[in-house]
């Protein structure tokens, strides 16, 4: 069974399944085959069991008496009834001595239930069975026990009545029919065989678009090409969602791409200047021209400064082309958000030593990645630290999970407003500063992963208000699993 099932799973899906089809159809046939067969021999054979039923009754008292005085008295001898040659005609004693009618057509062979019946005969009983006759022609037998057919119904000897038909008809016609529907059950598998390799074919068509469009996205790693989508089932929803995942990855290959250029374009900047620094002086040493102490020691400044602006431009890349919801490989956990809110002002208070930050926080959990969150919190922080005036002011607050941090600086023009959470977006204002461009980017990202949402927006007054929502609860959720 197991070698069969290897040599099936071995063909083609088409082959499968149209031998699945043929196999089926086969099946039904058979078994509708197989029925119509037996009730049609229970239909045949009921119409000749009225026909025996019918003579039965038709026998009189004095051609049955008749015969069994002549069995009696003289063996061999038959007298009436009249002819019947297409029937036989017999009677059985309890010993098992067949008397023949003179008319019947030959002689039944005697069973065990002839002679039941006529050693214990029973009005109400009538057997049929089939059997042989001496000459070897099969026949249909009907045993009754010999009764007056008066209205008492007295049993008049220990002898039963056979009425036999020869079925050599009626087995000729059972075995036409079974050639037939032998002959029609083969041309219904055959035909159900090649109507199942056409529907396959038909049916799998599609799936043969959708494995040469692979075939073709994994050669040339196009992800432009598209599958037709036709109608509303399984295979028109497979097509479409491979046109989705293909627009998917299309559209992250282009992510890609669009953050390679940009960060080459970001980290040329810093690398161009220190370069520049550097080359100064090596110039230096090696040409024996000393630079003047106060200009040397401008260039290790801006050395170092650049290269703390390249560290941290690597270390925020690293973070925006991490996988993953959270925007990290840790697992998410109910965390408290104004204790996470309350250690990034520590770390921004550091940042910031001349700045007033002043916060209201009530309490408020979410499920989130710790560390993802405190980051993007600390990353929002620092985007008012940055543009806040020296001594100037931060408001921080914490209302049913909406987070709000105002600055008192100079304000974001409403023209800038929709491009601030782009990668590597800055101001024209704020290139001086120092940065990367995608505090806000990692910001957003993470804040969306866990179904927040965050905003910037001009304050009244002057300034910026940042505004991030998290969806959680004023008490602690059950853990997850």
């Amino acid at each position: 069974m197991s070698g069969v099932l290897r040599r099936l799973r071995g063909l083609p899906l088409r082959s499968r399944l149209a031998l699945l089809v043929a196999v089926a159809v086969a099946a039904a046939v058979a078994a509708v085959a197989v029925t119509c067969w037996f009730i049609v021999r229970g239909k045949l054979y009921g119409e000749v069991d009225d026909d025996l039923h019918s003579l039965d009754k038709s026998l009189t008292l004095s051609d049955v008496q008749s015969v069994l005085n002549e069995c009696t008295d003289s063996p061999g001898q038959q007298n009436s009834p009249g002819p019947r040659s297409s029937y036989y005609f017999q009677l059985v004693k309890s010993d098992g001595t067949p008397c023949v009618f003179p008319g019947s057509r030959g002689t039944v062979e005697v069973a065990d239930s002839d002679t039941a019946v006529a050693e214990h005969p029973d009005p109400e009983v009538e057997t049929y069975r089939n059997g042989k006759a001496t000459d070897g022609t099969p026949v249909r037998v009907l045993t009754v026990p010999v009764i007056s057919k008066g209205p008492g119904r007295v049993v008049l000897a220990n002898s039963s009545l056979l009425v036999a038909y020869p079925l050599e008809d009626t087995q000729s016609t059972l075995n036409e029919l079974a050639l037939v529907l032998l002959l029609v059950s083969g041309i219904g598998v055959i035909g159900a065989g090649a109507a199942g390799l056409w529907i396959a074919r038909s049916g799998l068509r599609p799936v043969d678009k959708l494995t040469e469009t692979v075939e073709h996205v994994a050669r040339t790693e196009d992800l432009t090409v598209r599958i037709p989508v036709e109608g509303d089932d399984e295979i028109a929803r497979l097509s479409a969602s491979f046109n989705s995942m293909t627009a998917a990855l299309a559209a992250s290959r282009e992510l890609q791409q669009q953050l390679i250029a940009d960060a080459g374009h970001e980290l040329r900047t810093p690398l161009t200047s220190m370069r520049t620094n550097i080359e100064l002086l090596t110039r230096s040493e090696e040409t024996g021209r000393a630079i003047p102490p106060d200009d040397r020691k401008a260039l290790m400044a801006s050395v170092k400064a650049q290269m703390t602006e390249l560290a941290a431009l690597i270390g925020d890349l690293q973070e925006l082309s991490r996988t993953g919801l959270s925007g990290s490989d840790g697992p998410l956990k109910v965390v408290s958000l104004h204790e996470t809110v309350r250690a990034a002002l520590d770390r921004a208070r550091l940042r910031g030593p001349e700045l007033k930050i002043v916060s209201e926080l009530a309490p408020w959990y979410v499920r989130a990645e710790p560390a993802a969150l405190e980051r993007a919190i600390v990353n929002l922080l620092d985007n008012a630290v940055k543009f806040s005036p020296q001594h100037g002011t931060v408001e921080v607050r914490l209302m049913r999970g909406t987070l709000t941090v105002r600055d008192h600086g100079p304000g974001i023009p409403a023209d800038e407003l929709p491009y601030v959470f782009d990668r590597f977006w800055r101001s024209p204002s704020a290139r001086a500063l120092p940065g990367s461009g995608l505090g806000l980017s990692i910001v957003a990202r993470t804040v969306e992963s866990y179904g927040g949402e965050v905003g910037l927006a001009a304050a009244d007054g002057g300034g910026t208000v940042a505004t991030m929502r998290l969806p959680g609860a004023p008490t602690p959720p059950p853990e997850l699993p």
